[in-house]
């Protein structure tokens, strides 16, 4: 198999798995979990996953310089931060406008490229990124359906994709400190429990997974399990493909976290919507093109 034809079958399984995340996401904070408590519980099984998956394979810790800055960067650039505005803007916002608004990582992933060196102006992705604004400014209208007092959380919501992209940007250009993906996201989601512990405990967010199971629990626990695996995956596509190439899994999690959430949630998008999905993805579609070409030229 090719690396293209292979980037391209990741890349769907990201996508649709990461697409799943989002209603569940939702789910788990139905009765009220805060954002640090989930986090920390989130980043426990994830550390389980990821940390028996690199044991069965003869890989554990890396204590070296290189290995503990990428997990420390990481913890905080694609974790702490953007899933403490996730798990804050979904108790608000409807899961399918949360899908959307996450189509806007290729879309800052390139700016940011552009300002590191890492890749070259493009008139037509300079018009991606307008599209992308635009369509944001639709789902921000009156006739999106969104009473007035949730529009504040649409900028909010726009802080993980914003994170993501730098994060997306610093592994191509770093690579994972010497580690392989399932191992750099162990010792990152490790680094990330340790970092959120602390927080959960001053401001009030433990949760006691000692109670009664319900709908938020099995849904966290699916979410995490679920986005552990992503994680890996998407790591290990953005240190070999490319930064803006991997942030296209994004183009597909917008598609997949919308059926989800219709499927899961019985969610209806407003027209107005749906014609920002298109605007959005049609950008994303002009940010594209470039990664194809890195792809090609991939390990």
């Amino acid at each position: 198999m090719s690396n293209h034809r292979l980037f391209a079958l990741v890349l769907v399984a990201l996508g649709v798995g990461w697409g799943l995340t989002q209603p569940l996401g939702k789910l788990a904070t139905s009765t009220g979990y805060q954002p640090f408590g989930l986090i920390f519980w989130q980043l426990v099984i994830c550390t389980l996953v990821l940390g028996t998956m690199s044991l069965a394979r003869g890989k554990g810790l890396l204590f070296t310089r290189p290995a503990l800055i990428f997990a420390l960067v990481v913890a905080v650039l694609g974790t702490l931060v953007p899933n403490a505005t996730f798990y804050t803007s979904v108790q608000h916002l409807p899961s399918g406008i949360m899908s959307i608004l996450i189509s806007a990582v290729p879309m800052l992933s390139f700016p940011i490229a552009l300002a590191l060196g890492m890749d070259r102006f493009s008139i037509a992705r300079v018009a991606g990124l307008m599209l992308g604004l635009i369509g944001v400014a639709m789902i921000a209208a009156p006739g999106a359906g969104l009473p007035g007092h949730l529009l504040a959380f649409i900028p909010l919501a726009l802080i993980g994709p914003l994170f993501y992209a730098m994060e997306a940007n610093y592994v191509a250009r770093s690579g994972t400190g010497g580690m392989d993906a399932v191992q750099a996201m162990f010792m990152a989601s490790l680094v990330g429990m340790i970092l959120c512990l602390p927080v959960t405990l001053a401001t009030g967010q433990w949760i006691d997974p000692r109670g009664a199971w319900g709908v938020a629990e099995w849904g966290l626990v699916g979410s995490s399990v679920a986005h552990a695996l992503c994680y890996a995956g998407y790591v290990w596509l953005a240190s070999r493909a490319g930064a803006v190439f991997a942030a296209q899994c994004s183009y597909l999690v917008t598609g997949a976290g919308v059926i989800w959430a219709m499927l899961l949630l019985g969610e209806r998008l407003q027209p107005l919507v749906w014609v920002a999905l298109v605007v959005m993805l049609s950008g994303v579609a002009l940010v594209q093109p470039r990664a194809v070409a890195r792809a090609d030229q991939g390990e």
